[in-house]
């Protein structure tokens, strides 16, 4: 079964509503049926990537919107988690939908992660264990690369918070852009700008752990991205890893506009 076969006929609860609509019938509701269509499956509400990947989509939405692109995603969880998702991040509830126990993620086909299980640990207790070798790098290549490319900073990459924003990501002090362009200068990512905003989002969830998340069983499951034009698959990324949620991290928006931009000439 194709893709777009899967997200048409799978049907999940939408967080502003709590009514199970399949993802494309969400896009026919509200107007935004024929355009290009972003679908994004998310880990769960508190993975990492998840909030990062949140954290762009707002951040370009503009561009986005200037592209004829009309986002939609899933994400793990319950809808406490995400409710507690939106409100941080501003991602829109009527655009946002639950999949309790990443059914859809196992009809795409999507990377578990690791499953190791050792003789006595519950399925939550393997989670933790598997998310641990996994953040070391262990049955997720990269990680550990990504992770190095937010503390030492990308050129390639956009400035990623604004000379007169404040960031507050504890235990630091709350920090402006103008300490990054001391620190480094500015036009680009700076050196700890990144992982600045990802200790940001570990504050938030670590501090809410229960509420994003409520089963650890599924701490390793990873997503995928869609592009479509109408209904042709113009565009996919699949997950292989923790921080590997875009073929390009340094910039992952304008890479799916770039390539939305190709399909249509």
């Amino acid at each position: 079964m194709s893709v777009y076969s899967i997200l048409s006929q799978v049907q999940l609860p939408r967080v502003s509503d709590e009514r199970s609509v399949s993802l494309f019938e969400s896009l026919l509701e509200t107007g935004d049926a024929g355009k290009r269509s972003l679908i994004l499956i998310w880990p769960q509400f508190g993975d990492f990537d998840t909030l990062e990947y949140a954290w762009w989509v707002a951040r370009d939405r503009a561009k986005l919107e200037a592209a004829n692109i009309q986002v939609r995603a899933v994400g793990i969880g319950t809808f406490s988690a995400a409710q507690k998702f939106c409100t941080y991040t501003g991602f829109p509830p009527e655009h946002l939908h639950i999949d309790p126990t990443a059914a859809l993620h196992d009809k795409l086909n999507l990377y578990p992660g690791l499953t190791a299980k050792l003789p006595g640990f519950t399925p939550q207790q393997n989670g933790y264990l598997n998310l641990l070798l996994m953040c070391a790098g262990i049955g997720s290549p990269g990680t550990l690369q990504e992770v190095f490319r937010g503390y030492k900073g990308d050129k390639s990459a956009p400035q990623l918070i604004g000379d007169d924003e404040v960031v507050k990501a504890a235990p630091l002090p709350p920090l402006t852009g103008n300490t990054f362009k001391a620190a480094g200068g500015k036009g680009f990512q700076r050196p700890f700008e990144l992982a600045t905003l990802r200790l940001r989002n570990m504050a938030e969830v670590l501090s809410n752990w229960k509420t994003y998340v409520p089963d650890a069983a599924y701490l390793t499951q990873r997503g995928a991205t869609f592009l479509f034009e109408g209904e042709a698959l113009v565009y996919e990324w699949r997950d292989r890893n923790i921080l590997g949620f875009a073929e390009n991290m340094s910039d992952p928006i304008t890479t799916l506009i770039n390539t939305a931009s190709t399909a249509s000439t």
